[in-house]
């Protein structure tokens, strides 16, 4: 029996099986870099344990670290969550080599998936269809090229023994495969220490729908359903659901079959996800198979009643599955929406620093918070940047999707930006809402969708002046209070936010006359720290304020405003001290490419520096033609956010 689980990861993931470990009465045992010593997941688990510095490659993708640690604090079994050493084979092998038990495949069923090349050869061998591409051995650019222009565009380059989507690039013509094949090689070896590539054709109306299989050491697999994971960005899903909408029931038993098919050809053991390509025909091809627990698990758990990880523990035993195929039901339907600190607007930008202020909604039976953030917490630079996952089930899949997007509707951020707005907008969209979902769907869709929160309005800026007009310090003196009191005439205050003129006039009892750019006229209901309530135009009003340094955050009605304060029209404003010319880097990261030399003439538009950060790639290209006449670092260097990369000097017109 399990008695003590070392949980080999970070952030939600580990939150979440230390909530099972102790309902089964497992001891559970965290471990943490620099960068987590104060992060959630920490306090999550019985015991917590230093591993290394904050880069992954010194703490949490470690092998000799982790299970030399495992061994010490007398863990008896290890589980590796999702992403790192997750579906590392060398990982599974030295851990049970090192007497412990891995909750997870075995490591021969690990490596026979763990590459996406000799994965599709042998699904090929089986009978499970696999769509057109190349996996071949021999990796010269001319070779992949070569092999691009067979296949036929548009393709999509992969990471041979990745996943997560990290280093995907689609490639439309065959101009563009030098960049893509540079860059998603770099990504590789980062993120996996293998920079082996493959080919597939690219279907730009195709979904993506999984399979969630189990199997145990006695020779059952099950399947657990489908799910659909089509909606991405970046090709990393934002919105997974479970069943898949729309799909025949034909379909889905083929699927369902070929994915137990799939898993019995590699001795698999445990959970894993097969994951297939359908296209508009509903004709399915093998893509890979994910031998972990995947993210969007909760689901899966949502509309069967089950506890996956609990599954993994008592397989991992070897105990015998607890459910046969006939047994598993569906009941309902289940949405879950991925919550990232990233700036849509920005090409999803990832955005990091403390988080000053974090409501979740509150959990209940239909709603279920997978999170792993909260008020004070850090967003690093190291990992990934999800803060966590919201999960609704509904007797329907519309009310499943009305009871998340209410409750992304009550989510609650400052400090970073989040891509909230655009989850809000998507669930209220009317494609989606029909099943309407495909990978290309946030590319379709881009008209139509909120890719941030909304700027402030006048009513907005009234809302802030009369919160800010109404305050008063207690325990201070009356030259101190802020509701603008005159000798012998009307309380008045003024104000200067988001650069307007605000005045706010206190006309007796609890009314107020406010000029925003508009006239208001409101009856103060209510006033807090953190709230506001009054009426306007016969309507009432609640508002949820957050006041930062310089800065009130508004939440009302779903949405979420920033209002910058300024009190005097002379306060100093900060200056920007970078020269002209000076290119800077949005986020810190590391540099992985330089793409030009001291001195060359660049046209606009060119690639000048890469940077990695957050296991994505950000390149920094030139605004308009000119010279280069600074590279600031190297290939390899840390870099601040704000720091100069690169100074160009314009072509004189």
């Amino acid at each position: 029996m399990i008695r003590r689980l070392l949980i080999a990861n970070r952030g939600e993931i580990v939150c979440r099986i230390a909530l099972t470990a102790r309902r089964l009465g497992v001891t559970s045992i965290a471990v943490y870099s620099d960068a987590d010593r104060l992060a959630q997941h920490v306090a999550a688990c019985d015991e917590a344990y230093h591993l290394g510095a904050s880069p992954p490659a010194d703490s949490y993708l470690n092998i000799g670290k982790l299970v030399a640690l495992a061994r010490k604090v007398g863990a008896d079994a290890v589980h590796p969550g999702y992403g790192f050493l997750s579906e590392n084979a060398d990982f599974a092998k030295a851990v049970v080599e090192a007497g412990m038990r891995f909750v997870g495949p075995p490591a021969k069923a690990i490596a026979a998936m763990g590459s996406k090349s000799a994965s599709k050869a042998a699904m090929a061998a089986v009978g499970v269809p696999v769509a057109p591409g190349y996996h071949g051995a021999e990796q010269s650019l001319a070779r992949l090229t070569e092999e691009a222009a067979r296949v036929g565009f548009p393709l999509i380059i992969k990471a041979s023994a990745g996943g997560g989507g990290k280093g995907m690039q689609v490639v439309r013509r065959v101009e563009e495969m030098k960049a893509a094949v540079e860059s998603a090689q770099r990504l590789a070896r980062t993120s996996f220490g293998d920079d082996h590539l493959l080919l597939e054709r690219y279907f730009d109306k195709a979904r993506h729908v999984e399979v969630q299989v189990f199997a145990d050491s006695q020779g059952h697999t099950v399947s657990l359903f489908d799910r659909d994971c089509s909606v991405q960005r970046r090709h990393q899903k934002i919105i997974e659901e479970a069943p898949a909408p729309g799909l025949r029931p034909e379909v889905r038993a083929k699927m369902s079959q070929a994915a137990i098919q799939a898993a019995q050809a590699v001795g698999y053991v445990g959970a894993g996800t097969v994951e297939f390509l359908v296209d508009e025909a509903q004709n399915f091809y093998f893509m890979e198979m994910n031998t972990r627990l995947q993210v969007e698990h909760p689901v899966t758990e949502c509309i069967t009643g089950l506890d996956l990880v609990e599954w993994q523990i008592k397989v991992a035993q070897g105990e015998a599955l607890p459910l046969a195929g006939g047994e598993l039901k569906v009941r309902g339907a289940a949405v879950e929406v991925r919550l990232y600190a990233e700036d849509p607007s920005q090409g999803y930008l990832p955005s990091v620093g403390r988080i000053t202020h974090l409501a979740w909604p509150s959990a209940r039976a239909e709603v279920r918070l997978d999170v792993g953030f909260q008020t004070g917490d850090e967003v690093s630079s190291f990992y990934d940047p999800m803060l966590g996952k919201l999960v609704c089930w509904g007797e329907t899949r519309d009310i499943a999707i009305d009871r998340l997007r209410a409750a992304l509707e009550d989510t609650e951020v400052a400090g970073v930006l989040t891509n909230r707005a655009l989850l809000v907008s998507i669930l209220g969209e009317a494609e989606f809402r029909a099943g309407g979902v495909g990978t290309n769907y946030l590319s379709k869709h881009q008209s139509d969708l909120k890719f941030g929160e909304p700027s402030a309005g006048a009513e907005d800026l009234a809302d802030a002046a009369l919160w800010l007009a109404t305050r008063r310090r207690e325990e201070s003196s009356l030259w101190e209070d802020t509701r603008g009191w005159r000798a012998g005439a009307a309380a008045r205050s003024s104000w200067t936010l988001n650069d307007k003129p605000v005045t706010v006039m206190h006309e007796g009892d609890a009314r107020y006359r406010i000029n925003a750019g508009q006239l208001f006229e409101a009856l103060l209901i209510a006033r807090a720290d953190d709230a506001l309530e009054l009426e306007r135009d016969g309507v009432l009003r609640r508002v949820r304020v957050v006041a930062e340094q310089g800065c009130l955050h508004l939440y009302r009605a779903g949405g979420h405003v920033q209002v910058k304060l300024t009190e005097t029209e002379d306060s100093l404003q900060a200056a920007d001290t970078a020269e002209q010319g000076s290119l800077l880097t949005p986020l810190p990261g590391t540099i992985v490419a330089v793409h030009v030399t001291l001195g060359e003439q660049v046209q606009k538009g060119a690639p000048l520096v890469t940077v990695e950060a957050m296991k994505m790639e950000h390149t920094l290209t030139a605004p308009y033609a000119g010279q280069v006449a600074k590279l600031a670092f190297k290939v390899s260097e840390r870099v601040a956010a704000g720091a100069v990369l690169v100074e160009l000097t314009a072509d004189k017109a």
